[in-house]
C-alpha cells in the first residue's frame, strides 16, 4: 500500500481535492458520528491554512487541516483529523500525525500546536507530545478536550 502524501495551501487545491476533503469529513463527522453541524466553518480558505491529504490511488484515505497561526492567535491549529472507514486499522492515522507535525514544523517553526481532541483520544494524541489543557467540554454533543504541544 503506497500512500501519496500531499500538503497544499488552500489556494492550490483542485476542485476534485476540495470535493474529496469535504465528502470525507461529512461521511465521518456528520453521518458516521451522527453529529449535525456545519463542517464548512469558514476556516478552510483563510490565510496560510494548509490541507494535508493521504491518497491511496484515487481515494482520499486520511486528512487534516493546519490552520494559519497568524489567524489563530499565534498557535497552529490541527483540525478535522479523519481517516476513511475503509483505511482504518492500518496505521495511516499515526502517519498522518507524523506528517502533520513535520509540515507544521517546517512551515511555522517554533510555534505551539493546539488541537481540540475528542476526550477519549487523549492517549492517542499524548503519544505525539500533546498535553491536555483545561477541562473536558462538549462540542456538538461530543466530549472534547484542548491539547497543546510545543514545536520548539
Amino acid at each position: 500500500m503506497s500512500i501519496n502524501w500531499i500538503c497544499k495551501h488552500h489556494t492550490e487545491l483542485s476542485p476534485q481535492q476540495l470535493y474529496a476533503i469535504l465528502r470525507l469529513r461529512a461521511e465521518v463527522f456528520v453521518v458516521e458520528q451522527q453529529c449535525v453541524y456545519l463542517d464548512v466553518d469558514g476556516q478552510d480558505l483563510l490565510g496560510d491554512t494548509c490541507h494535508l491529504m493521504a491518497w491511496l490511488e484515487e481515494q482520499l484515505v486520511a486528512y487534516l487541516r493546519l490552520l494559519d497561526p497568524i489567524k489563530q492567535g499565534g498557535e497552529v491549529i490541527i483540525g478535522r483529523v479523519v481517516t476513511a472507514p475503509s483505511a482504518r486499522g492500518q496505521g495511516i492515522g499515526h502517519k498522518l500525525m507524523v506528517q502533520a507535525l513535520d509540515h507544521a514544523g517546517e512551515k511555522w517553526p517554533g510555534r505551539t500546536i493546539y488541537l481540540s481532541a475528542q476526550a477519549h483520544l487523549q492517549g492517542y494524541y499524548g503519544r505525539y507530545g500533546f498535553e491536555p489543557v483545561g477541562a473536558v467540554y462538549l462540542e456538538d454533543g461530543i466530549p472534547h478536550i484542548g491539547m497543546r504541544r510545543d514545536l520548539g
